[in-house]
């Protein structure tokens, strides 16, 4: 069948997007479902830093390639294989596809499919098949997910179903920035009641791990941004103490606002300097945590005697350390209660001519998460 979809043909051009327009809306062909995947009709997709990131090309993905990697859709047909979904079920796509077969995947730890990464490097389904393509030759899938697009071809391990109650723009962001930000949380820190935290970076990830926070009890959460609206939201949704990150001598007036240094620390900006302040604000003996992916070039350097001396713990965390077939639906029910308000981090609606400007926006720091609808 054809649809519409938004195309990054080549990485690296210059901003604004509005004028260098890395994202083309084509009419490409896509293909039916093969053994173990599912046409999916996309209802709502988020504009994700990750997205960013494969478009100034610090995160390199073969080219051409239908983007986009989080989302929520309707199921429209099955491949040969697909037992446990129906035509009409509503579900979340997942960036990273699991085998269920694995190391990983037996260790209940999804997140790291040795199948699923590599079919992401190579911009295939997990297995190792694309269902795209543009004058008869084939284009790459975004992470197993390509939702930039009216219409999706993905494997059964992407997708986890949902209750039809929820709505469709708050459904896709629990497919990355709620799975990330609140498995980092939860998940990955294991953050207990009572301890003190610190975010720096206030985007959808960011924002979600304060939420996390908020769930597990933190007694004390320090949000750290430069935009003043993001700062504002995050103290409306719970924390404690707000930041301007260009403020001089910030370290110094954390660590005396927190006794010292708080007992977690997060990451999600994709900075040298952004993770060693978060490591500095840590205190002694606490876990700094990281989410970004930056460019290749980015490297961070920590005192070795520093750590051992303070035992001092840093972890990545990866799609949130999740089992997304256990924690997307706890999440989403955690939303329906009200205790997860993720409805309030959209900033605002684009359509597939607009994803430009879109990203534009997201570049500059002015919005938390944008939807992309289709309807």
């Amino acid at each position: 069948m054809k649809v519409k979809a938004a195309v990054l043909r080549q990485s690296g051009l210059k901003r604004p997007y509005a004028e260098s327009r890395p994202l083309t809306v084509e009419e490409i062909e896509l293909d039916p479902p093969g053994p173990g995947e599912v046409l999916v009709a996309i209802k709502a997709a988020g504009l994700c830093h990750s997205d960013l990131s494969v478009i100034t090309g610090d995160v390199p993905l073969p080219l051409p390639l239908v983007m986009g990697h989080e989302a929520s859709g309707v199921v429209e047909a099955l491949g040969p294989g697909v037992v446990d979904l129906a035509v009409g079920d509503h579900v979340v796509m997942l960036f990273v596809a699991s085998c269920g077969s694995c190391g990983f995947c037996r260790e209940a730890r999804p997140a790291l499919c040795e199948q699923g990464r590599r079919s992401n490097m190579t911009g295939t389904l997990l297995a190792g098949t694309r269902r795209l393509r543009a004058d008869g030759a084939e284009m790459n899938h975004a992470m197993g997910a390509s939702c930039f697009a009216e219409r999706a071809v993905v494997s059964r391990g992407s997708l986890v179903r949902i209750d039809k109650a929820v709505p469709f723009e708050e459904a896709a962001l629990f497919g990355c920035a709620v799975v990330t930000g609140v498995g980092a949380v939860i998940n990955t820190a294991k953050v207990p009641a009572g301890a003190s935290v610190a975010i720096v970076g206030l985007g959808g990830v960011g924002l979600n791990m304060l939420l996390g926070a908020t769930l597990a009890g933190a007694r004390q959460i320090v949000a750290i941004d430069v935009v003043a609206d993001k700062l504002a939201l995050a103290k409306s949704l719970g924390a404690t103490d707000t930041f301007d990150a260009r403020e001089k001598d910030l370290v110094r007036t954390i660590m005396k606002a927190t006794n010292r240094g708080v007992d977690y620390a997060f990451e999600t900006a994709g900075l040298a300097e952004t993770l060693d302040l978060a490591y500095r604000i840590t205190r002694c003996g606490g876990t700094t945590t990281t989410t970004s992916l930056p460019g290749r070039a980015v490297n961070w350097t920590v005192s070795t005697a520093h750590a051992v001396l303070e035992e001092r713990t840093v972890k990545g965390s990866f799609m949130g350390s999740a089992v997304p077939s256990r924690d997307v639906p706890r999440y989403i029910e955690l939303f329906r209660q009200g205790r997860l308000p993720v409805d309030r981090l959209k900033s605002n609606r684009v359509t597939l001519d607009r994803l430009n400007e879109g990203f534009d926006a997201l570049a500059a720091g002015a919005v938390v998460r944008q939807i992309l609808v289709f309807d």
